[in-house]
C-alpha cells in the first residue's frame, strides 16, 4: 500500500471503485484512481480513464455521486451499465455514497475484501 495517506474520499473512485480495501492496490500492482493526481505527483491528462478525467480533473469532483448530472451522464453510465458484478456495485456505491454520504459509505467499505462489496 503506498506510504503516503489522502484524505479519506481520496480513495473512493470516481465510478464508486473503493480503493483502500481493492487487492490490486493493496499489492502495489494499482497506484489508485486519484492517488497521485490530487498532488501533481501524477499527470492526469496521461489518465485513461474518461470518468475520473471528466469527475476529478475537469469538474474537480470527489466522486460521479457530487455531480448534479450524474443521471444523465453517459460517460460513467456506459460504464455502470456494462455487464458484470462489479460494474453494478460500482453504480450501486455512487448512488449510496450519492444518498447516504461519504462517511456512511467509509464505514461501510472499510470492511471489504476488495474494491466493491455490501453496504448494508
Amino acid at each position: 500500500m503506498p506510504k503516503k495517506e489522502g484524505k479519506p474520499e481520496t480513495y473512493i473512485g470516481c465510478c464508486g471503485a473503493y480503493c483502500k480495501t481493492c487487492r490490486a492496490f493493496k499489492e502495489g500492482a494499482c497506484k489508485g484512481c486519484k492517488l497521485g493526481y490530487e498532488n501533481g505527483e501524477r499527470d492526469i491528462q496521461k489518465a485513461r480513464c474518461k470518468i475520473k478525467k471528466c469527475c476529478f480533473a475537469e469538474k474537480k469532483l470527489q466522486t460521479c455521486a457530487d455531480c448534479p448530472g450524474y443521471e444523465k451522464c453517459g460517460i460513467v453510465g456506459e460504464f455502470h451499465n456494462k455487464d458484470g458484478y462489479k460494474y453494478k456495485k460500482y453504480k450501486e456505491s455512487t448512488l449510496f455514497i450519492k444518498e447516504e454520504g461519504y462517511a456512511k459509505f467509509l464505514k461501510a467499505a472499510g470492511k471489504w475484501k476488495g474494491a466493491c462489496g455490501k453496504l448494508k
